[in-house]
């Protein structure tokens, strides 16, 4: 899809955050093409409704990537029907929404393995590995 597919519209329920939220997230777009730079959008803080946010939610869809991490609670990760649009939540152990947002970026953050795990893991796979060599 392209940005000036977003659909913007006032709506007669709720109020303008959603159509506002859009024109933001377009701007975020054209800033991650043709800047290289990563942006992203607090939800948690900003004035919206229930249905506010499930508006934004619905008219931005989903797409085909997801993922779910659980650290100290769930963390929800998915992209929309946007490729480059990501919505994520991060609940705490009772299920309450502790933080979300919208990132637009190629992979966001929460999903890159830190450098110094990836070496960890690269340490004990070869330990396993010399180890059931020593048994053979």
């Amino acid at each position: 899809m392209n940005l000036e597919s977003i659909p913007v519209q006032i709506t007669q329920a709720g109020t303008a955050m959603p159509d506002a939220m859009l024109l933001e997230i377009a701007a975020l777009l054209r800033q991650l093409t043709e800047k290289k730079i990563a942006g992203s959008i607090d939800l948690h803080g900003l004035p919206m409704s229930d249905e506010d946010r499930n508006c934004l939610q619905e008219r931005l869809g989903r797409g085909e990537v997801s993922a779910h991490i659980e650290v100290n609670g769930l963390t929800e990760v998915w992209e929309t029907a946007y490729t480059g649009v990501w919505w994520i939540r991060h609940q705490n152990r009772d299920n309450r929404i502790i933080a979300e947002e919208i990132s637009v970026t190629q992979v966001p953050e929460i999903l890159v393995s830190p450098k110094e795990d990836i070496g960890a893991a690269a340490k004990r796979l070869t330990a396993e590995t010399d180890e059931e060599a020593r048994h053979v």
